[in-house]
């Protein structure tokens, strides 16, 4: 047989038993550990990816979405959890549905009201739903070059009937109401449907700038000045105000464990988790985000990533 083959069936062989081994482990391990919860004196909830209002998704290939339902479940454990009195929640999220911001947002109040303390660490990007849900908090930290901000609504519509009618496409539209296909992408949009439209977004944009204003303590006008839709780095959002003040995730435990008498040297940190998908265990993950029960095999999975690995992360630049 040709060396070549030889190599190619070897390295094909390992990372399907790598797969196989991991994919078991993790099955059998996982579902032993759903719903436990290690006890600590602070507790921590990621927030990343695009916030959707089911339960998302940890993504096949990692890089999932972060599902209100999901979210609001674990803030809810944590808020009947009486070992617990503070929580810090980290936000890598560009934002994503209103509803499912506004669902997260709300049970955060309810913790708050329930006594318990809560603090905000953004990482790369807490934009628009991912601000949102900060501006809940009793305290925010964002790095210096966090993009934070984005306060605003969008909606888009295509309008592609040009397209298709060059391509000899007619598009039969039967409907009980005038307004019922608004937004098709088959003819252009009327002026009244765009009215229609731009009202549902001014609502949504009310209550987004309604709740920012409640949970920062902001007058609503100043608020609506920096709502114009652009993002902010963490520093130019702590002197408007829109964070409190620039700091790091561990910056931001320490200030939580300080919340309940604790220094910064004497407390512990328990993470709410989330788990991620099959293949973000081999391909996706770092270090630090394997969990304690398969760090010893991590090696096995930096082994797939270097047998498999594609260049496909994209980066915000500015």
């Amino acid at each position: 047989m040709n060396p070549r083959t030889t190599t190619v069936i070897t390295i094909v062989a390992l990372v399907a038993a790598v797969f196989i081994i991991i994919t078991a482990m993790g099955v059998g391990i996982l579902v032993a550990r759903l719903g436990r919860v290690s006890t600590g004196d602070v507790a921590l909830i990621r927030i990343e990816g695009i916030i959707t209002s089911g339960r998302g998704s940890a993504g096949f290939l990692g890089d999932g979405t972060a599902g209100a339902e999901s979210i609001v479940k674990l803030l809810e454990k944590f808020r009947k959890d009486e070992s617990v009195k503070s929580l810090v929640i980290r936000i890598d999220s560009p934002g994503g549905s209103a509803a499912g911001s506004q669902e997260i947002y709300r049970e955060i109040v309810r913790v708050r009201k329930a006594g318990k303390k809560v603090t905000v660490s953004m990482g790369d990007v807490a934009a628009s739903g991912g601000y949102y849900i900060a501006s809940a908090a009793d305290r925010i930290y964002a790095d210096p070059a966090t993009l934070t901000g984005s306060i605003g609504v969008i909606m888009e519509a295509a309008d592609i009937h040009e397209l298709l009618g060059r391509f000899g496409v007619d598009v039969n539209t039967i409907k009980s109401g005038k307004h019922k296909d608004i937004g098709s992408a088959s003819r252009p949009m009327t002026p009244e449907e765009r009215r229609i439209l731009q009202t549902l977004i001014d609502d949504v944009f009310d209550q987004f700038i309604s709740d920012v204003s409640a949970g920062r303590k902001l007058p609503k006008p100043y608020v609506l000045k920096l709502a114009d839709g652009r993002v902010y780095t963490g520093r130019q959002a702590a002197k408007l105000k829109l964070v409190d003040q620039t700091g790091t995730l561990e910056d931001a435990l320490i200030a939580a464990a300080r919340d309940i008498g604790l220094e910064e040297d004497k407390f512990s940190v328990v993470e709410y988790e989330k788990f991620p998908g099959l293949l973000d265990l081999l391909l996706g993950m770092t270090d630090t985000r394997v969990p304690k029960w398969l760090r010893p095999y991590s090696s096995l999975g930096e082994l797939a990533h270097r047998l498999l690995r594609t260049d496909t992360r994209l980066e915000l630049c500015e």
